[in-house]
């Protein structure tokens, strides 16, 4: 098994990278879909994101209304620390059982937003950092997410720093380009990771 770590810059692109790797035969392990799944209604996550954040974290259907709870932990990181704190043990536990199941042979890619923040590098056997410039993340979020140009800033700046992601990259994949590039791009880096798969690890 090769375990990797997929990180990347919100709007750098990683989201597509993992799809790209997940057609080549890649198992995915999705912290930012575990991380809502740990919070859906009725789980012990949701109840203590509640007690630390209040009710009106909630939307009215009972589940967790993200955009509110993000313009108030983006904008303070005493409070973005706080919900880490609830958010990330279990998303490390659920990655972990999903890592088991995984076939022996598998090329496991953890796509994992926050790996830069919480020096989780170490944890993989190699770690692919998607890179962009910050004018094409903004533009991104700008314009295909919806954001306001403050929101993207911010969400922007509560991150890591470029150099600080680039910093823990084994490979780096750069994506200011068109999408067919990008996919070629990732089908060299997929050619590499099943080499690496299958040559015994250190």
């Amino acid at each position: 098994m090769l375990k990797v770590g997929l990180t990347g810059g919100i709007g750098a692109g990683k989201s597509e990278v993992s799809r790209l790797l997940v057609e080549h035969g890649a198992v995915l392990i999705d912290a930012d879909r575990i991380a809502r799944e740990v919070v859906a209604p009725g789980t012990p996550g949701l109840a203590a994101v509640v007690e630390a954040f209040g009710a009106d974290v909630l939307a009215p259907d009972g589940s967790l209304d993200r955009p509110k709870l993000g313009s108030i932990v983006f904008a303070d990181p005493k409070k973005l620390a706080v919900l880490n704190s609830i958010v990330h043990p279990l998303v490390g536990s659920r990655s972990r059982a999903l890592e088991d199941a995984a076939p022996e042979e598998a090329v496991v890619v953890h796509d994992v937003p926050l790996l830069a923040e919480n020096a989780l590098a170490a944890l993989y056997d190699l770690v692919i950092v998607v890179d962009a410039r910050p004018e094409t993340q903004l533009d991104r979020l700008v314009r295909l997410r919806g954001m306001t140009e403050e929101d993207a800033r911010a969400r922007m700046a509560a991150q890591a720093s470029r150099d600080k992601r680039l910093a823990i990259a084994d490979i780096v994949i750069d994506n200011d380009v068109a999408l067919e590039e990008l996919r070629r791009r990732v089908g060299d880096v997929w050619a590499d990771l099943v080499r690496r798969a299958r040559t015994p690890q250190e």
